[in-house]
Formats: structure tokens, sequence, C-alpha cells
């Protein structure tokens, strides 16, 4: 079986020349791609119960077709009563025809279904190029059974590109469809 994911073609036939005259770039190295999309969700009640960890795990496992692994806690905070060595969250990285699909159903699918939804917002990125947004609910995604959820939990989604600056990773971004928000300055 010779799979490729669409989007993974689209950057290649589509993506990668329009970007290459927007930004003049000379050889189709140096055009930005995306390197990987990392999810992370922190789940502050599971100090007290710790079947929420097991319950994590399976939905980002759910979501994304690959193995998520528990963040483990790396110091001891007393306010919040966490010891180090905790389980606190759930994290997956994803690269290759993964995280395309992934990218695909996140914005085809997922995005589309949030309540009164207009744009993510494009102030996450941190000047090297690299974008991070959270999402409040995971029910968004189609893999989720809602009936067997048993708490709402947000996630933080960070894209991880070759991008030197901000400009270039918002126009690949944009090219790969992600919904941003209409700006009043372009």
């Amino acid at each position: 079986m010779n799979y490729k994911p669409r989007l993974r073609e689209q950057y290649k036939s589509e993506i990668v020349p329009a970007l290459k005259q927007e930004f003049g770039y000379k050889s189709i190295m140096q055009v930005p791609r995306l390197l990987k999309i990392s999810l992370n969700q922190g789940i502050g009640a599971a100090l007290t119960d710790k079947k929420l960890i097991d319950y994590g795990v399976e939905e980002m496992t759910n979501i994304t077709g690959q193995k998520a692994v528990p963040t483990i806690s790396k110091r001891d905070v007393s306010n919040f009563k966490l010891r180090r060595g905790n389980p606190i969250g759930v994290r997956v990285t994803l690269r290759g025809d993964r995280m395309y699909e992934f990218l695909e159903r996140l914005v085809a699918v997922a995005l589309p279904r949030v309540r009164d939804f207009r744009g993510i917002n494009d102030k996450g990125f941190d000047g090297r190029g690299n974008y991070s947004f959270g999402i409040t609910e995971q029910i968004i995604f189609p893999e989720i059974d809602i009936d067997k959820v048993n708490r709402i939990n947000g996630m933080d989604i960070t894209f991880v590109t070759s991008a030197k600056t901000d400009k270039e990773a918002l126009a690949l971004l944009k090219q790969f469809g992600l919904p941003f928000k209409n700006q009043k300055n372009s």
C-alpha cells in the first residue's frame, strides 16, 4: 500500500510554489515546512483521581492515532499539593504522515465544530516561527464518544515549523488551511 496524506501532496505541489513566489526564495529548500505538531493536555484534577490520567491517555491516543504518554511533575509545589513524580498531564508529538492526517482532521472536522467559532487568534506566535493555540473542549474531535467522556478537558496544540519569522509561519499555516481571524492590517 502506497498511501500518502493529501496535505503532504498539497504541500509539495501547491504550497511550496506559492510560498517560493510570495517570499522570493531561490531554492525550494528555503521554503518553511511543518516539522511537528505537539499536543499537551494538563489534567490538574489527576492529583486526587489517578484514573483521569488513564482516561486522558486513552482520549489523546484516539484523537491522534498515536500512543500518548503521561507527563510527570518535575518538582514539589506545596500550594497545589503536588509532589515530584506525580502524573499531571498527557502529551503526544506527531511527525510525518500522522501529523498531516491530524492537521487535516483538525482543519476540516474539529475546528468547525467549536461553538461560536470565528477563527483562531494569530497572536500565538513565539517570534521564531512556531505557533500555539488552545482548545477548550476535547469533544470537538469526532473520535471522542461524548457518552463516555467523564470530564471536559482542554488542550494546547503547538505547530513547530522551520520558518525563520512569524510572517513566514503565518503564511505557511494559512496555506495549510488554518482558519485565522481576519486581521485589520492585512
